[in-house]
């Protein structure tokens, strides 16, 4: 006979969004490969390797495949003495012919009100929709705190699909998303209970981790 698993059993994950690169804020990167985390993004990645080392115990560390995620989850893993997995569920949104350009011209195109206001209806040409970006990132998270029953599990991905991952959580609509702000190297806890899911913080910069639990 299984049993549910009660609070005291849930699987914290904690969504780790990747440091600052050359370009944040300037170029939509999505998934080409060769950008890396700028000097401050790798500070920040530190940082945040020193709050999430400071728990007790991190059954796991995940990351998307690209560099500027394995680089911040790298010292993450170091940290708290755990090998880095890559998880292609974590992979950012698959921006197609967007990929590459800069957000000043994308925000100049008519399709961009769709982006912010009604995702759940766009999708990239020759991409991804935020829809199937949303259902993928929320799997692998189901896939990987499964695994890890009452456990601690790091996964470092990016900032719209972190968003998307927490408003699932949350119960709120993908059209609403672009509401929450995941800033470079913040920190969102999710617990996984037998229930719903418990959103216990939100775009963390600062400040202990260690009393994250559903109350």
């Amino acid at each position: 006979m299984t049993t549910k698993p009660t609070h005291s059993q849930s699987t914290l994950v904690l969504l780790v969004r990747h440091g600052l690169t050359p370009t944040t804020g300037k170029i939509l990167p999505g998934r080409a490969n060769g950008l890396h985390l700028s000097d401050k993004g790798l500070d920040q990645a530190y940082a945040a390797a020193v709050r999430i080392g400071e728990l007790k115990k991190v059954d796991a560390v995940y990351t998307s495949p690209l560099e500027r995620a394995r680089e911040t989850a790298a010292p993450i893993g170091k940290a708290v003495g755990q090998h880095v997995h890559v998880e292609r569920g974590l992979y950012e949104a698959d921006f197609g012919e967007w990929t590459g350009q800069e957000l000043k011209v994308l925000m100049k195109k008519p399709e961009w009100a769709n982006v912010q206001r009604s995702p759940s209806t766009f999708r990239f040409p020759m991409g991804e929709s935020f829809t199937e970006m949303q259902t993928r990132m929320v799997g692998a998270i189901e896939k990987l705190r499964t695994k890890f029953p009452g456990g601690v599990i790091v996964a470092v991905s990016h900032a719209d699909t972190i968003k998307a991952a927490v408003a699932h959580a949350m119960g709120t609509p993908l059209d609403l998303f672009q509401r929450i702000v995941i800033s470079p190297c913040s920190i969102s806890a999710i617990a996984y209970t037998g229930g719903a899911p418990i959103v216990l913080t939100v775009n963390s910069t600062g400040g202990s981790l260690a009393d994250l639990r559903p109350s």
